[in-house]
């Protein structure tokens, strides 16, 4: 096991810059999560560590060693890709004891890896057949085999679920998890699907524009967002994001726009008064949208567009002042098209940002701080690259 450590990397390509200024450690053992939309730099920040690309600037080391220059072979890492990337003339056996046989491993070890391998991801039965002979998800138990054999220091994982239907993708995720526990190597897993990120990182990285945008735990990312792309990113269905007024009606401060009436939560200093008369952006998770009132509550009105059946629950799409808002709420409401809804908010979950530099709104800033924050941290903000 091992850290990997992102010092100041970029990667450019060309005059486009694909990973911008990442500074990032993975801790010993951990389960980390590189997840983000296509082109935020996350598989690129991948293959720099498996020694697939060259980094442009900047140091990456596992352990105690900088592999700025080392070669894959030497990286001591075991790569499972997206595409199973087996070989299609070999046995099950024969694909997992490739790697160890080009590092002439003695034959009595390779058996005795190979063997405690498919033991550990139930595939003893599978050894002696060909790739063609097996479904999508016993493919990827061998590709996850052939990882394992190797013993190394770091797993990384490039999206190795995209290719399974939803039902093997529930149940790969948690072998993978379990594996992890057993296991307990360092893993860095690259995917798109913050679900999975959700389900399965110890912490996760999410990227936007090659940028870093926020580390955390699931938990962190969920309930604290740094900026309204994380807030709007992590979560499903996504936040709700609505722009409102700031008004003040001597000590009451409330958050106000066409069907929307929200007092400015509590857990929000009175500095936020120095906000009376601006506007800001107001997030809400559709999870915390309910028809009950719940006081204290803020609330939204509305008209029912459409609506989901989801069994136990209902996805209610309406239209709040010219936002479209999407609401999770128990299907016993019996909701239906066309309805008009007053749907409450409980206060301690509604989010605020800055409407110019999507920073969330904290509540220990002072009122100078709120007053001059939002353009004081723009301007420290570099101007984000053209990315791939």
């Amino acid at each position: 096991m091992a850290t990997v450590t992102f010092d100041g990397v970029w990667k450019r390509f060309g005059e486009v810059v694909a990973v911008n200024d990442l500074n990032l450690e993975i801790n010993d053992g951990e389960f980390m999560v590189l997840v983000g939309p296509s082109g935020c730099g996350k598989t690129t920040s991948l293959r720099m560590i498996a020694g697939l690309e060259e980094i442009s600037e900047g140091t990456l080391s596992i352990g105690d060693r900088v592999v700025n220059h080392v070669a894959p072979k030497d990286r001591d890492i075991a790569m499972v890709f997206q595409s199973y990337a087996l070989y299609p003339h070999m046995t099950v056996r024969d694909n997992m004891a490739f790697g160890l046989k080009l590092r002439k491993t003695p034959k009595d070890e390779i058996e005795r890896r190979v063997n405690e391998a498919a033991a550990m991801l139930s595939c003893e039965n599978l050894l002696d057949r060909k790739p063609r002979e097996l479904s999508g998800g016993q493919r990827q138990r061998v590709a996850l085999g052939r990882a394992i054999v190797r013993e190394p220091a770091v797993f990384l994982m490039d999206e190795p679920l995209s290719n399974l239907d939803a039902k093997l993708r529930v149940q790969t995720r948690a072998e993978i998890a379990r594996l992890h526990q057993r296991l307990g190597t360092t893993t860095v897993y690259v995917t798109h699907d913050q679900v999975e990120a959700m389900t399965m990182g110890q912490r996760i990285a999410v990227m936007s524009e090659a940028r870093l945008q926020q580390v955390g735990s699931p938990q962190e990312l969920y309930d604290h967002p740094d900026n309204r792309f994380v807030a709007g990113f992590i979560g499903s269905p996504s936040m709700n994001f609505l722009e409102v007024d700031v008004t003040r009606d001597g000590d009451k401060v409330q958050l106000k726009g066409d069907g929307i009436d929200i007092p400015l939560p509590d857990r929000y200093t009175a500095g936020f008064k120095a906000f009376s008369g601006n506007k800001l952006v107001a997030g809400v998770r559709p999870e915390h949208l309910d028809v009950k009132v719940d006081p204290p509550s803020g609330q939204l009105q509305g008209n029912a567009d459409v609506v989901e059946y989801l069994g136990n629950e209902e996805l209610i799409h309406f239209s709040v002042g010219g936002h479209d808002i999407v609401a999770l709420i128990g299907s016993e409401h019996r909701v239906k098209p066309g309805d008009d809804l007053t749907l409450h908010i409980s206060l301690d979950k509604v989010h605020l940002f800055d409407p110019e530099t999507t920073l969330a709104l904290d509540k220990e800033r002072s009122d100078d701080e709120i007053r001059k924050g939002g353009a004081a941290r723009k301007e420290e903000a570099p101007e984000a690259p053209a990315t791939v």
